[in-house]
């Protein structure tokens, strides 16, 4: 089984249902769904690799939406990582690389703003922004995120 076949099937298990390959309006869509989900459950890394597949295989407008949204999931698999293991030799080391993929998300994101496909696009950019400030100001020494404070998102 191929990369997408396990995405597929996890996001047929997220959804409790199969997943039609028709088009569907993308606030909807069962990919997209399931990144917030994943989000929101802390699995990060997950949430990128399904919205991955959205992206990959759709040939849109949001390309640049998708990648941004990918990105900061990104970010927070590296914050993840270093909060879970701050003294490792490779995941000490992942507070740069958040910051640049942050930096990444909002400049995708920003053109976006206010709202697109449910999402507060603008209030999403600020919060990435205040990850940003905050880890830059402690000279990348201090991780904001932890489990108890790790932000939510959430479709309007």
């Amino acid at each position: 089984m191929n990369k997408g076949e396990r995405i597929s099937r996890f996001v047929a298990e997220l959804s409790g249902k199969d997943l039609d390959p028709g088009k569907i309006e993308v606030a909807s869509h069962p990919y997209y769904r399931a990144y917030f989900q994943c989000w929101n459950e802390q699995r990060y890394y997950e949430a990128h690799d399904v919205l991955e597949q959205l992206w990959l295989n759709e040939d849109s407008d949001d390309d640049n939406f998708f990648k941004g949204l990918i990105q900061a999931a990104g970010a927070f698999v590296h914050l993840q990582k270093n909060f879970v293991h701050p003294t490792h030799a490779k995941h000490s080391r992942r507070l740069p690389p958040a910051v640049r993929l942050f930096r990444l998300a909002e400049k995708n994101l920003s053109a976006f703003a206010p709202r697109h496909h449910g999402l507060d696009v603008a209030a999403l950019c600020g919060l990435l922004r205040a990850y940003t400030d905050q880890i830059v100001a402690s000279d990348y020494i201090t991780n904001p995120w932890s489990p108890e404070t790790a932000p939510k998102l959430k479709l309007l």
